[in-house]
């Protein structure tokens, strides 16, 4: 019991540890854009990914990253799924401090209970039998038009958090991030299954693996996206949110899976749901996050940055103060 559960909290520190890397770098990149050409672009981290990859921040948070992958594969090995997937969650309560480490401004009780609530929230759905659905064979159709469904469910959000405050605006990217993670979740096991029981040549020729890719890349240049337009705490709750729920629908849409209505799964799913609503309602308005929002809008990869109250120009110091909570 003890191997997995460390290797779980293991690798949710190494993907927080990597997000927090990768939004340093991200905004680096932004800030020698001086002449914001990326912020034009509905999604600018994609615009700046050349240079991305040549910055040795985020090449070290891309190895960090597969370092996380590495340990929560090995987790898995020694411990179930319903042990492993829960611990995962914990990442957001990692991500706060680094959060706030970039305002200089830790996080105050009010964050560590929403940052718990939504964790807790996560965790409890996660436990709850079927929560996250994608064993058994899934009907392809039917799982091509859950695809269909996501990219299009994307797409939309990425053209809604157009014009919204870098809090808003970095909520509708990370859904949309997390959309794509669920996606390749369930791709990554086609694609396994098909590689195990039929060969490489008939996985090449198939398009579960090429969905994967896709999906992949979606999901993590959004992912750079909303690090670095704006919280980055309240980004991982997002994502750490909308993944195992679009898991969950996807389930119901192609694998067969059947909503529980048994007592016991039902009232864990409502206790769930609570502790969400109250998570995300306190990281919403706390202060912390809406100044680490702005800092980063400012600074970073958020369109529209100059016009965040409290900012200065991009090569300057924002003007607000630790105390102060800018708004959108």
């Amino acid at each position: 019991m003890l191997m997995p559960v460390f290797l779980g909290f293991a690798a949710a520190f190494l993907f927080a540890a990597s997000a927090a890397l990768q939004r340093r770098a991200v905004i680096e990149v932004a800030e020698a854009d001086t002449e914001r050409r990326a912020v034009r672009h509905r999604v600018p981290v994609a615009w700046l990914i050349r240079k991305l990859l040549r910055k040795r921040v985020w090449l070290i948070g891309w190895l960090t990253n597969l370092l996380g992958f590495f340990a929560q594969a090995a987790a898995l090995h020694f411990g179930s799924i319903a042990l492993v997937q829960p611990l995962l969650v914990t990442q957001l309560l990692f991500a706060l401090p680094m959060a706030s480490a970039a305002i200089r401004r830790w996080p105050s009780p009010r964050d560590w209970l929403a940052a718990l609530a939504i964790s807790g929230g996560v965790a409890l759905f996660l436990t709850v039998e079927g929560a996250a659905p994608l064993d058994g064979t899934p009907d392809r159709g039917r799982l091509l038009l859950a695809v269909l469904i996501a990219a299009a469910t994307v797409v939309t959000l990425v053209q809604l958090a157009q014009g919204r405050g870098p809090l808003l605006y970095g909520a509708f990217i990370a859904t949309g991030a997390g959309i794509c993670y669920a996606i390749s979740a369930a791709m990554m096991k086609l694609t396994a299954d098909s590689l195990l029981n039929e060969g490489v040549l008939a996985t090449a020729l198939d398009w579960p693996g090429y969905v994967l890719a896709l999906s992949t890349l979606c999901g993590l240049l959004l992912g750079q996206q909303a690090y670095g337009s704006g919280s980055l705490s309240a980004a991982i709750a997002v994502m750490s949110i909308v993944n195992p729920a679009a898991s969950y629908a996807l389930g119901m849409l192609a694998f067969g899976a059947v909503l529980s209505t048994q007592p016991g799964p039902l009232a864990a799913s409502a206790g769930a749901a609570l502790l969400l609503v109250l998570g995300v309602f306190g990281l919403a308005h706390s202060p912390t996050v809406r100044q680490e929002s702005s800092r980063t809008a400012t600074h970073g990869i958020y369109p529209g940055g100059s016009n965040v109250p409290g900012a200065t120009s991009r090569s300057g110091h924002s003007e607000y103060s630790s105390d102060s909570c800018p708004q959108e």
